[in-house]
C-alpha cells in the first residue's frame, strides 16, 4: 500500500476548507435574508369580524346566504377573541356553555341569544326576513364586535410614557437584531 504524497493531503485540506468556507458564506447569506423578511402582524380578531361582516352586506339579497356568514363570523370572532369554542356547536349549546362563563355582559348574552336564534329562523326553519330585519341582525352583529374589542389604554392611563414606549420598544428591536447576528 502506497502512503499518500503530503501535498495531495494539503490538496485535499485546502479543498476541504474552501467546501466549508462556502457553505459558511452561504448559510451567513441566507441567514441575514430570512431576518430582513418582514412578517406581518396578524390581522386582530375584532377587526376581521367587521370586515367579514361588511362583506355580508353584499348578500343581504340572499338571507340564508347572508345569515349563515354573519352567524359564522360571530362565533369564529368570539371563538378567537375569547378563545371560546363555538362554530362547531349547536346554538342552544352554545348559549348554555356562554351563559356559564363570564365572557360577556349579561346584556350582551341575551343579545347574541336572539341574534343567533333569529340566524336559526332564517337557516333552518326556511324563514324570509325583509332587508330592514336583515339590517338589523348585521347591526346587532356589529355592536356585539364593537363592544368587546380590546380597548386601547390611552396615555394618561398608561404607566409608561409613550417616550418611554417608544425607547422600550427601539432597545427591544436592537437586542433582537444582536441576537439574530450571533
Amino acid at each position: 500500500m502506497a502512503i499518500p504524497n503530503i501535498w495531495e493531503w494539503a490538496a485535499g485540506a485546502v479543498g476541504l476548507f474552501v467546501v466549508l468556507a462556502i457553505f459558511y458564506v452561504a448559510w451567513r447569506y441566507w441567514q441575514k435574508r430570512r431576518s430582513q423578511i418582514l412578517v406581518e402582524p396578524p390581522i386582530p380578531a375584532y377587526i376581521r369580524a367587521k370586515q367579514k361582516l361588511e362583506e355580508a352586506l353584499a348578500l343581504i339579497a340572499r338571507p340564508k346566504a347572508f345569515c349563515i356568514l354573519v352567524s359564522d363570523t360571530i362565533r369564529s370572532y368570539l371563538e378567537e377573541q375569547f378563545d371560546f369554542h363555538a362554530p362547531e356547536r349547536t346554538t342552544e349549546e352554545f348559549l348554555r356553555e356562554l351563559n356559564a362563563t363570564d365572557l360577556l355582559l349579561p346584556e350582551q348574552k341575551e343579545s347574541l341569544g336572539k341574534f343567533l336564534e333569529s340566524c336559526d329562523l332564517v337557516k333552518f326553519a326556511k324563514y324570509e326576513p325583509g332587508e330592514p330585519e336583515l339590517r338589523e341582525l348585521h347591526g346587532c352583529a356589529l355592536r356585539l364586535v364593537d363592544e368587546t374589542e380590546p380597548k386601547e389604554i390611552s396615555n394618561s392611563e398608561s404607566p409608561v410614557s409613550n417616550d418611554g414606549l417608544q425607547m422600550s420598544l427601539a432597545t427591544a428591536e436592537r437586542e433582537q437584531i444582536a441576537n439574530r447576528k450571533s
